[in-house]
């Protein structure tokens, strides 16, 4: 719990040494559990790591999350390492809850790629399995929240970083999203967490396998599929028409352009040519504000916690002591 803490608080084993006033191979010492920790260092960790005495007190492990980051190709570790931590509390903290209350698993089939061949036709099938009906996915978000998956949206602290995955300790799966994410980019993420979820549980076969290309490709068919979308696709294929299509799909218009590509309705000139004038109209890195896609808020967690704290009659101070944070950190 103290190298939880600390990490989620992005603070290095050095500064929180410094700060008890411990040699730093003490304090490592007492992170790996080979060295007792006094009443006294106890409130220092509080202090400097904002936490409650009974956080550092309670059961549990750091679990690796299951699945590849959805990322820029260059972040640095201390950041990846930080944001792990806050998954990993967010994750004990519901596995908490999900220990008192009556609740379904999770409706996620394993689709095998072997069986399935493509990441697209993996899509196309659970799809059909969740009867979502054809064209857009008016609320990605409910969709996976009505299939008892629960979606965590908080600040990474990082634009790099978009978004990841993690199955509890008894098997329920939980899609993490970066607040800072956009409402297109976040409905991707989600997307591209959900192919991982569905097609990469069990572990792909060979080392070769490009995990993170294959999310990218079942995302792109569930949420633009191949059907529905190509109609859309009027030749020509101009910044005008992906902003037209941008509202209706609730994607980027350059996921759109990608897929386009994709489905060769693209030459390579042609893609260079709409990349250059993204460039020129200075929209590559931030499309136009007044395209914005509204973002989808998650409400099933919020929803289970009020429940229960509505069921047991519980305070706010009751209720942050059940899950071993300050109140403010509950709220």
């Amino acid at each position: 719990m103290i190298i939880l803490a600390r990490e989620a608080r992005g603070v290095s084993q050095q500064e929180l040494a410094e700060y008890l006033k411990v040699s730093q191979a003490n304090l490592s010492k007492m992170e790996q559990g080979f060295i007792n920790v006094n009443e006294g260092l106890i409130k220092g960790l509080q202090n400097h790591l904002s936490l409650p005495e009974n956080f550092f007190y309670q059961q549990g492990e750091l679990l690796p999350p299951n699945f590849s980051y959805r990322k820029r190709d260059k972040v640095a570790q201390r950041v990846l390492t930080t944001v792990d931590a806050n998954i990993n509390m967010y994750r004990i903290e519901a596995e908490k809850l999900l220990n008192v209350i009556q609740f379904n698993k999770a409706n996620v089939p394993s689709l095998d790629l072997e069986k399935y061949e493509t990441p697209e036709s993996v899509a196309r099938q659970l799809r059909k399995l969740w009867k979502v009906h054809r064209g857009p996915v008016e609320n990605l978000t409910k969709v996976l929240e009505d299939h008892n998956i629960l979606v965590v949206c908080f600040d990474f602290g990082t634009a790099r970083v978009d978004g990841r995955s993690i199955i509890t300790s008894d098997g329920h799966p939980i899609v993490f999203a970066n607040k800072q994410q956009l409402g297109d980019r976040h409905r991707f993420t989600l997307a591209y967490e959900l192919g991982h979820l569905v097609m990469h549980l069990i572990k792909p076969k060979g080392f070769q396998i490009d995990v993170s290309h294959q999310a990218n490709q079942f995302a792109a068919e569930f949420l633009m599929p191949k059907e529905d979308i190509i109609k859309d696709l009027q030749v020509p294929i101009t910044i005008q028409l992906l902003a037209e299509l941008k509202k209706k799909w609730k994607v980027s218009m350059q996921a759109i352009m990608y897929r386009a590509a994709d489905l060769n309705l693209l030459s390579d000139n042609q893609k260079r040519y709409l990349v250059q004038q993204f460039n020129q109209l200075k929209i590559r890195r931030r499309e136009p504000a007044e395209l914005d896609i509204p973002k989808e808020q998650p409400v099933l967690l919020r929803s289970l916690i009020t429940q229960y704290k509505n069921k047991q009659r519980l305070s706010v101070k009751s209720m942050a002591e059940f899950f071993n944070l300050s109140e403010e950190e509950f709220m």
